[in-house]
């Protein structure tokens, strides 16, 4: 009896049956290009609409994922963030570029650059998304998160802006980094430039804002979570999502800033689980941080229950 036949076929189907759920997940991603004044260039970014948009007459929440350094706006997409278009089927996705800027407003700016990386975020892409697609465009219709570098990013926007966002998240996040600068300046040590961020990102010189991020101690410490939390209202604070991987390096910040919450008695979710800084734990991640940012919005926005009802 002959099986390879049979056995062929059986892989060439799963193959094909592969190669059409990638597609699928390609054509949901939309790239748009545009504007933005804050950083005086043409920049892009990806987002997924709910696979019923062009049908209805709804709005929806949205949720910005940040990338990570070196990375662009086509990290997540590679994440499996397409994949889950078909579960929260009435959230639109925003994956914006922020280049190796983290995520912050250069306190000075060179090369005839203009590097006002936080506003471009907060002001430019979500300016344009609330302008061209049908967003709840209010503090309750969005959330913000992102990996390393954008982990970063997520919290600081987050807590610098918390009218603006109802739940803010960090996955793998650098979230020490604005700590680590404001240390480094009140130790006398020069400011990093932009183009000498990281040595690995070298190699992206078009991508490496020019200028200085900071000044001064101070400077940093305006970019600094572990500060920030301590400045935003109790009451203002927003949702708050921690994770990483057990086998991260920077899962060390993420406890801590996590311990900061527990004893200001801030609410928020935390997670770890078996995973390095790298696509295999994100992909794994991704899963679990937009099952919660959803659950936030949507509770926000009145349409989950707040609490259980007394039994009488």
């Amino acid at each position: 009896m002959n099986t390879q036949r049979p056995v062929r076929t059986s892989l060439l189907t799963v193959l094909l049956l592969s190669l059409a759920t990638t597609v699928l997940a390609q054509e949901q991603v939309h790239t748009i290009e545009f504007y933005s004044p804050a950083v005086d260039r043409t920049m892009k970014y990806n987002i997924v609409l709910p696979p019923e948009y062009e049908s209805s007459n709804e709005r929806y929440p949205v949720l910005y994922l940040l990338h990570g350094l070196t990375q662009s706006y086509t990290a997540w997409g590679n994440q499996g963030v397409p994949d889950y278009g078909e579960i929260f089927d009435d959230l639109i996705v925003v994956m914006p570029d922020g280049f190796n800027s983290w995520y912050i407003n250069y306190a000075e700016s060179a090369g005839g650059e203009t590097n006002n990386w936080e506003d471009h975020i907060v002001q430019d892409v979500v300016g344009h998304v609330d302008g061209n697609y049908r967003t709840i465009a209010r503090r309750e219709g969005r959330a913000i998160t992102g990996l390393s570098m954008g982990g970063y990013g997520g919290l600081t926007l987050g807590l610098r802006n918390p009218d603006m966002f109802v739940s803010i998240g960090s996955t793998s996040g650098a979230i020490s980094y604005g700590r680590d600068e404001a240390r480094r300046l009140r130790e006398g040590r020069p400011p990093r430039t932009g183009g000498a961020i990281r040595q690995r990102a070298a190699s992206q010189t078009e991508r490496n804002p020019q200028g200085q991020q900071f000044l001064t101690a101070e400077d940093a410490d305006a970019y600094d979570p572990f500060v920030l939390i301590h400045q935003v209202s109790p009451d203002q604070i927003p949702h708050i999502y921690l994770d990483s991987g057990t086998e991260d390096g920077l899962i060390a910040p993420a406890r801590e800033f996590a311990m900061v919450l527990f004893e200001n008695d801030i609410p928020f979710d935390f997670m770890q689980m078996p995973g390095g800084h790298n696509g295999t734990y994100w992909t794994q991640s991704v899963g679990h941080i937009m099952s919660i940012q959803y659950e936030v919005m949507r509770r926000a926005l009145g349409e989950r229950p707040s609490r259980q009802p007394r039994n009488r």
